[in-house]
């Protein structure tokens, strides 16, 4: 099949970029630092010096639930900017170096090529997501109590939809412009505006995708999840196909002008 095709492709080429080995390592790393860090705490001040004798350092453990949503916090932060890095010239990229009108000469279909494209960079959003909220789960069961594993695969899967459709706007931006540094800044800029819009009008966007980090943590904390948690992530999701089926447009209309 092309589309498969197009897939081993896109694969191999960042296989052979590192991306199937230093995206999961960075995901991992940036999901534990704040875990450790936490719990040696204690330790690090004490073992800095320079407090007066007698000095009781009594600094409060974080709860299981609280230990795991520190993960979500960084990952929404710095796993946001990475995913948006690696993805950033995708498509421009071959644009702008003429790879693009090659590949397109086959000739491909431009919903393989875009779908091809987008799964490749899902596939290792997933997997790295995955290894880093697992190694955030055994730090978190090892160092503040037990979490269920369950809890967090769930958690994973529902946070997965969120970063679904972060990379569906990378994408979509891809097919509108050449500039790889462009495409970032606009993507994190619309990620920041719709996280900004969802905190203002919280109450009228309660669906908004950028909601489900703040579902999460009521979930962890209580083990329920709320309704509101589904409709976030179908939201999420239809955000993600209009966004691809967009870039499939645009680049279709790129080929006809």
């Amino acid at each position: 099949m092309q589309w498969t095709v197009i897939l081993k492709k896109e694969l191999t080429e960042n296989w052979r970029n590192f991306k199937w080995l230093w995206v999961p390592i960075v995901f991992i790393l940036i999901s534990i630092m704040d875990l450790i860090s936490t719990y040696y705490m204690p330790i690090i001040i004490e073992s800095a010096g320079g407090l007066p004798d007698g000095t009781v350092i009594d600094i409060p453990m974080p709860s299981p639930s609280e230990a795991m949503l520190m993960s979500f916090s960084q990952l929404n932060m710095i796993g946001i900017l990475i995913l948006t890095v690696i993805s950033m010239g995708t498509i421009s990229g071959e644009i702008k170096s003429g790879v693009y009108e090659l590949i397109l000469a086959k000739p491909v279909k431009y919903t393989n090529y875009v779908t091809g494209k987008f799964f490749s960079y899902w596939l290792l959003m997933m997997v790295s997501l995955l290894l880093g909220l697992l190694a955030s789960w055994y730090y978190t069961n090892l160092l503040f109590g037990e979490l269920a594993l369950s809890q967090m695969f769930i958690a994973a899967l529902f946070y997965a939809c969120w970063l679904t459709l972060v990379i569906a706007i990378v994408i979509l931006y891809n097919t509108w412009f050449k500039s790889p540094g462009l495409i970032a800044f606009l993507s994190i800029i619309t990620v920041i505006i719709l996280t900004v819009m969802t905190n203002i009008f919280g109450h009228v966007l309660g669906w908004s995708p950028a909601k489900i980090t703040e579902y999460i943590s009521i979930y962890l904390h209580t083990g329920d999840l709320d309704i509101e948690i589904w409709f976030s992530a179908i939201v999420a999701l239809l955000l993600s196909l209009a966004c691809i089926l967009f870039a499939i447009v645009s680049l279709r209309n790129r080929a006809i002008d």
